[in-house]
């Protein structure tokens, strides 16, 4: 490579044609939907927490032998059989 040429690189665009501090419309784009799916991300890790701090809260209140009626509610015997 020669000592004094600048490599040109695809991210930066060549000459003056925008200041260095704006971004273009593809990189806007880009920017805001990685801080949509940051947002989504935090969203999805506070409800797991949520979920691992209180697993019960969030199952319904009904309970599986509500809708048994020869067993009694405890009892692990097969239906099936």
């Amino acid at each position: 490579m020669d000592g004094g040429q600048p490599v040109p690189s695809p991210f930066v665009p060549l000459g003056n044609t925008l200041s260095d501090s704006s971004m273009s419309l593809e990189q806007k784009t880009t920017f805001a939907f990685v801080i949509l799916l940051f947002i989504f991300l935090g969203i999805l890790i506070v409800r797991c927490f949520r979920i691992l701090l209180d697993p019960y809260r969030s199952m319904p209140t009904s309970t599986w032998a509500d809708g048994l009626e020869g067993l009694e509610k405890g009892q692990f015997d097969h239906a099936l059989a």
